[in-house]
């Protein structure tokens, strides 16, 4: 479930193994190319953080961020 803290929509993400992660870190990438709307993201092994927020509009969130969310959902 998506949060909202310090102005950033932030989700943390838990897969098998690192392969897994990864392989959804790059389908979220090519989802946040074609929005041109890219995250802030980490990730260790098998975990994956997202935070997102639209920095041309000061750094808060925005429909963009919600839009991206609901897309990166979908992928699970």
């Amino acid at each position: 479930m998506w949060t909202e803290e310090k102005n950033q929509l932030c989700r943390d993400f838990q897969f098998k193994n690192f392969s897994e992660a990864f392989a959804f870190m790059v389908r979220v990438a090519f989802i946040a190319e074609k929005m041109d709307h890219h995250p802030e993201w980490s990730n260790v092994y098998n975990r994956v953080s997202i935070r997102l927020s639209t920095h041309d509009a000061g750094n808060v969130v925005t429909e963009k961020d919600r839009k991206l969310a609901g897309a990166i959902d979908k992928l699970l």
